[in-house]
């Protein structure tokens, strides 16, 4: 019988070594090596302090900034997920009603669809296009600059489908608010 179990018993613990521990040491150190930065999880850093990550949305709320598809998890990394309402959820109905209300009243533009619907995880970084476009007139007014130079820093921000072929041309919340902040810094009330 230990004839039988003793290759049984050696070739799993080998191969539970060598798919467990080997192989995910391999993969991270090259990653490390290669990829840096995407290793370890895009983080972004202002004056050496962790702001963000390209990859995870945040909320940003106020006028002079870009903002996020809505989430249904209030950008909470460590709770993430959809709703999981149907599309003929009075309550899901109900929701995009209110925030395509609160979108073109805030905006003066027709909402496009992924600024009234939450992304599936809850922290989609990236907004369309439209969605982006849309909310020059309020950041522009926001920051006292020319709509025109606003939509010139959105335009620029735009990431092309993946290879040319894959996805849609996105822009990243948390990346083109940085840069808005880098080049038109919100103007302060007096007394500040």
């Amino acid at each position: 019988m230990f004839a039988h179990l003793r290759p049984a018993v050696t070739l799993c613990l080998l191969f539970t070594v060598l798919t467990g521990l080997g192989y995910p040491l391999a993969i991270t150190g090259i990653a490390q090596v290669l990829f840096p930065a995407k290793a370890n999880g895009s983080l972004i850093e202002r004056d050496g302090v962790v702001i963000g990550s390209s990859l995870i949305a945040q909320p940003f709320a106020g006028a002079g900034y870009l903002h996020p598809r809505p989430s249904a998890s209030g950008w909470n990394a460590a709770g993430t997920g959809a709703s999981n309402l149907g599309p003929t959820s009075a309550a899901l109905i109900a929701a995009v009603a209110e925030r395509r209300a609160a979108w073109e009243a805030t905006n003066d533009e027709t909402a496009p669809i992924d600024a009234v619907t939450a992304s599936g995880s809850g922290l989609d970084p990236d907004v369309s296009v439209a969605n982006a476009i849309g909310q020059v007139e309020r950041i522009a007014a926001a920051r006292a600059v020319d709509p025109a130079v606003i939509r010139a820093l959105i335009e620029a921000a735009v990431e092309p489908p993946l290879m040319g072929l894959f996805g849609q041309a996105r822009v990243n919340v948390l990346l083109t608010n940085i840069a808005l902040d880098g080049a038109f810094p919100l103007p302060t009330a007096i007394g500040e």
